[in-house]
């Protein structure tokens, strides 16, 4: 029995060392293949990070041939490593982000210089050991005065990095001056190692295939309008569905990426808008890049966002008009949506193509569907005043709570006990389980089920958020003409008008929402 019991034992220990080994191999295949599959993927959402990495594997090439070549080696010595430290923290995702970066390091670091220049000079003067002093009080004020200036705001805004660079640089240089002698020669070549790298970044970002901050906010602002329009379509379908044929999952994904790509884009709006100011006018006519209209269009978008939100709350509601009570609107509904949707299809393309928007962007159509709305709802007044059988229900509970004129106040003092007793007893009983404990419902929750509301109430709720959207269209249009005209947009002409009316621009969004999200690059990275 001993031996057979050990050859058992040790055939299963076998099997278990085999399974081991067999799972270990295939986690050793899938990995690598995962990995490969999301790189894929990446290079397939945006085919410009592909582009981006390989402008900074060409620019970190270019900026080793300082270490690699002997009579460049020579030219800079051992500083060429400042050089290949500028490419790697300069070199951004778009144009802007990358001269912003730039500019801001070489003048912090022209700063630093000079500056370190002047305190040397003066500290050379006297002796080794006032002169340590010196350099010590001197890095002390300028480090205070420096990082006290990070926290203005318009400092802190523009100027961040080349602040931290100003200060990094002035202290390696100051302080290392107490050791090295020709402290000129030192700033020389970290200048020159430092403008080799930044120029690099500047040819790769400007001049081979650049990617533009303010091509990206214009082009996110219009994905933004678009998606917007599509999730208020999507929630009135999702409303007037019928809720037991098909589950609508696509259509709720519909309603919840349109709201993400509006709400979450305060910080993207104002980073680009940032970066697009650093870079070149993107046309003849405008002089500087508008990305405080920009950003204030994003925040007149977003407020509006906040209703397609409430909209899409409705459908969400414990408490729910019938179908059958909300088809008798959904034409009226479907219609406001339609042209409110057309509104924003309008807004779009007015600015994809830089032009202003239609003079009869708010057209008759509008008015009239709202109008055809108001008389649907006046010709059902009782499904809004609620049935007869509510009126007396709710009479009664009223006239259950309301204390009776005759009554004394020690009556009325002595009912408010029994009824806080009575509450209390009913607080004081659960539903034991041996499971969990489930709680009743609360008096709020049986005092709704005990009356009967008007069955169209949740719908007006609907109904009037509709009506709100209508009214916050022309702050929207407001702000699209105010970037119009600061952005120098071309004046609405007959042939879009035309192009308009036979239908040539397409309703599905062009853009991909993470390409404006995914490349904005803080300054603050480092």
């Amino acid at each position: 029995m001993a031996p057979g019991g050990a050859a058992d034992d040790s055939k299963g220990k076998n099997t278990k060392w085999k399974l081991l080994t067999k799972d270990s191999m295939e986690k050793m295949v899938r990995v690598p293949v995962k990995l490969w599959l999301s790189a894929l993927e990446v290079g397939r959402e945006d085919p410009r990070r592909l582009i981006h990495a390989l402008k900074v594997g060409v620019a970190l090439t270019l900026v080793s041939c300082l270490y690699l070549l002997e009579p460049l080696f020579e030219g800079v010595g051992r500083n060429a490593m400042w050089a290949v430290m500028t490419v790697v923290v300069v070199l951004e995702f778009t144009a802007g982000a990358t001269l912003c970066k730039g500019v801001n390091r070489g003048i912090g670091t022209l700063c630093a210089a000079s500056l370190a220049f002047v305190i040397e000079f003066m500290a050379d003067k006297s002796g080794r050991v006032f002169r340590g002093v010196f350099i010590g009080v001197s890095v002390f004020l300028i480090g205070f005065l420096a990082t006290y200036l990070r926290f203005v705001p318009y400092i802190k805004r523009n100027y961040d990095y080349g602040v931290v660079i100003f200060l990094l640089t002035f202290n390696l240089i100051t302080v290392s001056s107490y050791r090295v002698q020709n402290v000129l020669q030192l700033t020389r070549d970290r200048l020159t190692t430092i403008a080799i790298g930044c120029g690099i970044c500047l040819f790769m970002s400007l001049l081979v295939l650049p990617k533009w901050s303010g091509e990206d906010l214009h082009n996110s602002t219009v994905y933004k309008l678009e998606m917007l329009a599509r999730s208020i379509e999507a929630c009135v379908n999702e409303y007037f569905r019928d809720q037991t044929r098909d589950d609508g999952k696509s259509s709720k994904d519909q309603i919840y990426k349109g709201c993400r790509a509006v709400l979450d884009s305060k910080s993207t709006d104002e980073t680009l808008a940032l970066f697009g100011s650093w870079e070149p006018r993107h046309s003849i006519r405008c002089y500087s890049f508008p990305g405080p209209q920009y950003v204030k269009l994003g925040a007149v978008l977003r407020h509006f966002g906040y209703t397609a939100v409430a909209l899409h709350g409705c459908l969400e509601s414990e408490i729910q008009t019938p179908l059958s009570v909300r088809l008798l609107f959904r034409d009226p509904c479907s219609r406001v949506a339609g042209e409110v949707c057309k509104v924003f299809d309008e807004l779009a393309r007015s600015i994809r193509n830089r032009r202003h928007c239609s003079p009869n962007v708010l057209s008759d159509h509008l008015h009239e569907a709202l109008q055809d709305l108001n008389s649907a709802i006046k010709s059902q007044p009782r499904l809004f005043l609620g049935s007869k059988k509510a009126r007396p229900a709710a009479n009664e509970l009223a006239e259950a709570w309301r204390p009776q004129k005759n009554t004394s106040s020690g009556v009325a003092l002595s009912s408010a006990k029994s009824d806080i007793t009575s509450l209390q007893e009913w607080r004081g009983k659960r539903v034991e389980s041996s499971e969990r404990k489930v709680l009743r419902p609360t008096l709020s929750r049986i005092a709704i089920t005990s009356l009967e509301f008007s069955e169209a109430l949740p719908f007006a709720a609907f109904a009037s958020l509709l009506v709100e959207m209508v009214a916050r269209l022309e702050l929207v249009i407001e702000a699209v003409e105010e970037l119009g005209n600061a952005a120098s947009f071309k004046e609405f002409s007959q042939e879009d008008e035309i192009a308009i009316e036979m239908g040539c621009y397409d309703k599905k969004p062009r853009a991909n929402g993470k390409d404006f999200q995914s490349h904005v690059v803080h300054q603050a990275a480092e």
